[in-house]
């Protein structure tokens, strides 16, 4: 439903979630090979080959560990409707002519960034890498990259999955991730479907959404946020959780589980 850490900007900061997990095991006295740790570079233009290297070094700082199992990337280096967290899967010509996109170079090539991941596998820096939010193009154009340069190919792939939002089986991932074809993981985030999945939104809408019926209730939890759908930047990005089609079927998963006692 959340990350583990407060998303406001305010209270926390991105990698502290690493100084937490690095705090843990030096004070519990975790062994380090009791624990597998996956953790990720920003997308976008921010995934270089300059940048892989220096951010893996942080997170390793961060962690205090030697090693990541998994370093992936939060979403493809390249513009990819996918990397849009499920808005819309149409392919966006325009969009990737953007010249955030297309400016000083373009974005990293599937070459270099196989090989920036490759120099942290034989510096035993990392075990191995995978990616987030992309798609079956991503995820071929990768591995066959790999392979092609005798590189580690990624091993994951990290997407938005639940009983509310089974794209990945149809969008063609599933079919690339085969262990007849790429054989590559599947991870799945947002199994909650953003909290939608828990019921909680089910008779007080989703701020955003509660706004035209109740705007001093909307507001109060604007300030008071149950959970992402409640916060201001989440209840917009998702809102195909909260879709007329999606409502629906988070009532009728509501019926059957009660009706199960599950």
């Amino acid at each position: 439903e959340q990350y583990p850490i407060p998303s406001d900007g305010r209270s926390a900061n991105e990698g502290d979630s690493e100084l937490l997990i690095g705090k843990w095991m030096k004070e519990r006295k975790v062994s380090r090979e009791q624990v597998v740790i996956s953790t990720k570079i920003t997308g976008g233009r921010n995934v270089n080959p300059k940048n892989i290297i220096e951010d893996c070094e942080g997170s390793l700082k961060r962690l205090q560990t030697d090693y990541i199992d998994v370093y992936q990337l939060h979403w493809p280096q390249r513009y990819s409707p996918q990397s849009n967290w499920g808005q819309s899967l149409a392919y966006n010509i325009e969009n990737d002519s953007n010249p955030y996109w297309r400016g000083m170079g373009g974005p990293t090539s599937f070459e270099d960034l196989c090989k920036s991941m490759e120099k942290l596998v034989k510096q035993g820096k990392i075990r191995s890498w995978g990616l987030c939010n992309d798609n079956a193009y991503g995820l071929t154009a990768c591995t066959r990259t790999a392979k092609a340069l005798g590189t580690t190919p990624p091993c994951t792939l990290q997407g938005d999955f639940s009983i509310l939002d089974r794209k990945s089986e149809e969008n063609g991932v599933a079919e690339a991730a085969s262990p007849y074809n790429e054989n590559v993981g599947f991870m799945a985030y947002n199994a909650l479907a953003g909290g939608m999945l828990t019921g909680k939104y089910m008779d007080i809408p989703a701020a955003i959404d509660d706004i035209g019926f109740d705007r001093a209730r909307a507001a109060e939890n604007i300030q008071k946020p149950r959970g992402r759908m409640d916060e201001r930047g989440w209840g917009i990005t998702l809102y195909r959780y909260r879709t007329a089609a999606a409502q629906q079927a988070i009532r009728e998963y509501d019926e059957l589980a009660t009706k199960f006692k599950i």
